[in-house]
């Protein structure tokens, strides 16, 4: 692992700080690993599609801000994303999933993600989808053959079953809707209004034949609930990241940069893989 980009980030991140040295920006404050999961895992799990069946208390953990047994346990309730953490933190050297060096490569994107062997990802992919996927396992191993890396995008558009609705007119609106929300995208800051927020994102679109990003659209999002929630002080112009309708946390321009980097290398994927079979085909 002689990758400068590699080392630079675990000494940012030993720091305390995600931002260059130098850089003329706001300090961010960092945030332990277990709290910086519960930001991002919480959206979906406000929704029910994953994780304990409680999450008000998970919320309420990872408002209390501490690296506590509880929180732990309940990330660990998370079955699609824990194994991509310790995918991550065994492949890197790393002894614990939730080193917030770990949960911001699965979530966000880092250098970290390209230290991880093609057989290793591979061999991940084979123990906890062969059997379940039966058929449309090939085209998930050639997902990996072809740059996919554990990060959220690529369970989002090369794992889950939504990109193959495209192809179905009856539920193509629909699956691009959870395609857009279940990603984690960017957006910036316009103005903040109690525990809504107003941001201008770029959404998903579909083409019939393509996924791409869509013109700038404002949409209000939140960040807490009467007054209570796990989001760092925000400001007016700062960018931050998105899950479902919630705000999960402040990006600095290096963060932004591997979010988008990663999101565009599983959309390329799953473009490139439509191109000779068709979403419907290749993930239906």
């Amino acid at each position: 692992m002689n990758d400068s980009r590699f080392h630079a980030e675990d000494h940012l991140a030993r720091s305390g700080s995600t931002e260059p040295e130098g850089a003329a920006v706001r300090q961010v404050t960092s945030v332990p690993g277990p709290v910086l999961f519960a930001r991002y895992a919480f959206p979906p799990n406000h929704h029910g599609y994953c994780g304990p069946a409680d999450n008000v208390a998970f919320f309420q953990q990872g408002v209390t801000g501490n690296d506590d047994g509880g929180l732990r346990a309940m990330a660990k309730e998370f079955a699609g994303a824990w194994p991509y953490l310790e995918l991550i933190a065994h492949g890197t050297g790393l002894a614990d999933p939730l080193d917030r060096r770990v949960v911001e490569a699965y979530w966000v994107g880092s250098p970290r993600l390209d230290q991880l062997s093609v057989p290793a990802i591979a061999g991940s992919m084979e123990d906890r989808f062969r059997f379940t996927s039966g058929p449309r396992f090939s085209s998930l191993a050639e997902g990996v053959l072809a740059g996919g890396v554990p990060h959220h995008s690529f369970a989002v558009f090369c794992i889950y079953p939504w990109v193959g609705l495209l192809g179905d007119d009856r539920r193509a609106a629909q699956a691009l809707t959870v395609l857009d929300r279940c990603r984690i995208r960017w957006g910036r800051v316009l103005s903040l209004d109690g525990d809504q927020v107003v941001v201008e994102s770029a959404p998903l679109t579909w083409d019939g034949r393509r996924l791409d990003y869509g013109a700038p659209q404002v949409e209000t999002v939140i960040r807490s609930i009467g007054g209570v929630g796990m989001v760092a002080e925000l400001a007016v112009g700062d960018w931050v990241s998105l899950h479902w309708e919630w705000v999960c946390d402040r990006l600095n321009e290096r963060q932004r940069r591997f979010l988008r980097h990663f999101t565009d290398r599983h959309l390329a994927i799953v473009n490139e893989a439509g191109a000779h079979s068709g979403p419907a085909t290749m993930l239906g």
